[in-house]
C-alpha cells in the first residue's frame, strides 16, 4: 500500500510540474497550461491535446509527435520569431489558428518553419494568419501541407512579406486544397521535385505561385485570381499544369517561362492581362485550354518554337495573340484551334476552315512596336495598308498561323466564363 501510494504521489507531482495530464500515450493541456512543457515531456509518437484557449508560446517540436487542437486553440508568437519550429520527422500539426510570427525577412520568421530532415511532416486544417512566411519547408521530404487558411501581414507592403508557403529543396510534397491570401507569393517552389499542387486557392498575391527549377510536379485544379500574376512556371520541365483556372490577374494568368518537355491542359485563364505568356518554351503540349476575354490571349516570344498547340479555344480577346518574329509560328497542326475572330469559312462543311488563319498582321506589329498608331486604327489609310498587305507575301508580318482552324469552340460552355465570375 505505501508503494501504491508513493507511485501515486510520483505521478501527480508529475501532472503538476507538466500543467497537463499524461494518459497513456495521450497528453491534455488546458487553458493556463504549458503547450510547450508538454511536448517536452512527450515521448515519440505521443499526442498532445490542446484545448480551445489562447497560448502565447513558441514551440519546438523535437520528435515524432502528434499535436493536435481541440476546438481551434490560438498560439500566438508575440510578433517574435517562429510561432513553431519541427525538428524531427513524422510530426503531425493539426486544428490551430497559429498567429503572430516576427517581421525578419533574414530570419524567415514562420507561423510553422519545418526544419532540414523533418520528412512525413503533416500540416492541415490549421488558419495561419498574421504570420511572415505561413509555412517555410526546407529539405524536407514527402511532406503533407492540407486544408490550410493562410494570411500574411497585409499591412505590409507586398515586398515586406514572406510567403504563404515556401517549399525548398524537397521532393514528394502533397500541397492540398490550401487558401492563401496577403501573402508576397502564395506557393513560392523551388528546387522541389515529384510533388502534388492541388485544389489551391491564392488571392491577392504578387503571384499566386512562384514556382522555378523545379521537375516532374503536378499543377491540378488551382484557383489563382486578383493577384498581380496567376501561375508563374520558371525554368521548369516535366510538367503537368492540368484544370486550372486563372482569372483577373493584371499582369499574366499562366506563365510558361522556359519550360520544357511539360503539358499544360484543359485550363482556364480569363480577365487577365495576358492570358498565357510564353517565353523561351519548346517541346511542351498546350491543348484543350480556354483562353477568353482577355487584354492579350497568348503573348508569345523569345524562341518559343517546336511546342504542340492544338485544341484550344481563343474567345472575345482584344488581341488573340501578340508575337513578334522572323518567322512563322505553326500552332494547330494536328487538331486545330477555335479563333473567334476568324473571318474564313467552311465550304466542306467539315468543321475546319479553309484558308488557315494568321493572328497577327503587319498593322498588328506596328500597334505593339508604336502604340500611337491606335489613333489611326479605322482610317481609309491604315485600312488599305491592312489589305495590301494581305495581298502581297513580301509584305506580310510573321505570325502565329493555324492552318486548318476550327469553326466552332471546342468548349461548349465558353459563354459563362464572359464573366469574370462565370465559374
Amino acid at each position: 500500500m505505501k508503494l501504491l501510494r508513493g507511485s501515486w504521489l510520483v505521478a501527480l507531482g508529475a501532472w503538476l510540474l507538466l500543467g497537463g495530464a499524461a494518459e497513456g500515450a495521450g497528453w491534455h493541456v488546458q487553458p493556463g497550461q504549458s503547450i510547450a512543457q508538454a511536448v517536452r515531456q512527450a515521448r515519440a509518437g505521443d499526442t498532445v491535446t490542446v484545448e480551445r484557449g489562447d497560448y502565447a508560446e513558441h514551440l519546438l517540436i523535437d520528435k515524432p509527435l502528434t499535436l493536435l487542437g481541440h476546438d481551434r486553440p490560438t498560439l500566438s508568437g508575440n510578433d517574435q520569431g517562429d510561432v513553431i519550429r519541427v525538428r524531427a520527422p513524422d510530426v503531425t500539426i493539426e486544428g490551430f489558428i497559429i498567429r503572430d510570427s516576427g517581421a525578419d525577412l533574414t530570419a524567415q520568421n514562420a507561423g510553422i518553419y519545418i526544419e532540414p530532415g523533418s520528412h512525413r511532416a503533416v500540416v492541415r486544417h490549421n488558419d495561419l494568419t498574421y504570420d511572415l512566411f505561413g509555412l517555410w519547408i526546407q529539405e524536407a521530404n514527402d511532406v503533407v501541407i492540407a486544408g490550410n487558411l493562410i494570411t500574411g501581414k497585409r499591412d505590409l507592403l507586398s515586398a515586406e512579406r514572406g510567403n504563404g508557403i515556401e517549399l525548398y529543396n524537397t521532393t514528394g510534397a502533397r500541397i492540398l486544397d490550401n487558401n492563401i491570401s496577403f501573402t508576397r507569393d502564395g506557393i513560392y517552389v523551388d528546387v522541389s521535385h515529384h510533388a502534388v499542387f492541388r485544389g489551391n486557392k491564392m488571392h491577392h498575391l504578387r503571384y499566386g505561385t512562384h514556382y522555378m527549377n523545379s521537375y516532374y510536379n503536378v499543377w491540378e485544379n488551382n484557383e489563382s485570381y486578383l493577384n498581380r500574376g496567376g501561375l508563374a512556371l520558371m525554368e521548369v520541365r516535366n510538367q503537368v499544369v492540368r484544370g486550372n483556372v486563372a482569372w483577373g490577374n493584371t499582369d499574366h494568368g499562366i506563365m510558361l517561362r522556359t519550360i520544357q518537355d511539360s503539358v499544360v491542359e484543359n485550363n482556364v485563364v480569363s480577365h487577365n492581362g495576358k492570358g498565357f505568356f510564353i517565353y523561351d518554351a519548346e517541346y511542351n503540349t498546350i491543348r484543350n485550354n480556354l483562353v477568353i476575354d482577355n487584354r492579350v490571349g497568348v503573348h508569345l516570344w523569345a524562341g518559343s518554337y517546336r511546342n504542340q498547340v492544338d485544341g484550344n479555344d481563343f474567345i472575345d480577346n482584344q488581341v488573340q495573340v501578340r508575337y513578334v518574329a522572323a518567322r512563322d509560328q505553326p500552332w494547330g497542326e494536328r487538331a486545330g484551334n477555335y479563333w473567334s475572330n476568324y473571318a474564313g469559312w467552311d465550304r466542306d462543311g467539315n468543321g475546319f476552315g479553309d484558308i488557315p488563319y494568321s493572328a497577327s498582321d503587319l498593322i498588328d506589329r506596328l500597334v505593339w512596336r508604336y502604340p500611337y498608331v491606335k489613333i489611326m486604327l479605322n482610317s481609309p489609310a491604315v485600312q488599305t495598308l491592312r489589305l495590301i498587305a494581305r495581298q502581297f507575301p513580301l509584305l506580310r508580318a510573321p505570325s502565329v498561323v493555324d492552318a486548318h482552324p476550327r469553326m466552332r469552340p471546342w468548349r461548349t460552355d465558353w459563354s459563362r466564363w464572359l464573366e469574370p465570375h462565370g465559374h
